[in-house]
């Protein structure tokens, strides 16, 4: 006998994925590519409680949302990377520690 997968599973997930990206992010305050990974795994973390909830509710409207946020996270990580690529090229270095040029 198959178990069938309820809302509480995906919420489960979706709240453990959310935990990880949270602690993926107070842990690692060295690399900001790693810091970037975990607020891609953040927003994952959500998308999938959107489709969960949308699915659940019969509603397409979380799913519409996703598509949005999915867009937005694209963009951020685009931009991200050629803020990264910039970086490395004037610094030699994308440590966090090391980068204080916007400090006053």
């Amino acid at each position: 006998m198959a178990a069938s997968l309820t809302l509480g599973h995906f919420l489960t997930l979706g709240a453990i994925l959310f935990a990880l990206s949270v602690i993926g992010i107070f842990l690692n305050r060295k690399n900001l590519i790693v810091l970037l990974m975990a607020i891609e795994l953040m927003l994952l973390a959500v998308n999938l409680n959107f489709v969960a909830f949308s699915h659940y509710l019969g509603d397409a409207a979380g799913q519409v949302f996703v598509f949005f946020i999915l867009t937005v996270a694209a963009a951020e990580s685009a931009i991200g990377l050629a803020i990264l690529v910039v970086l490395f090229r004037n610094r030699s270095t994308i440590a966090v520690d090391e980068l204080d040029a916007l400090k006053g």
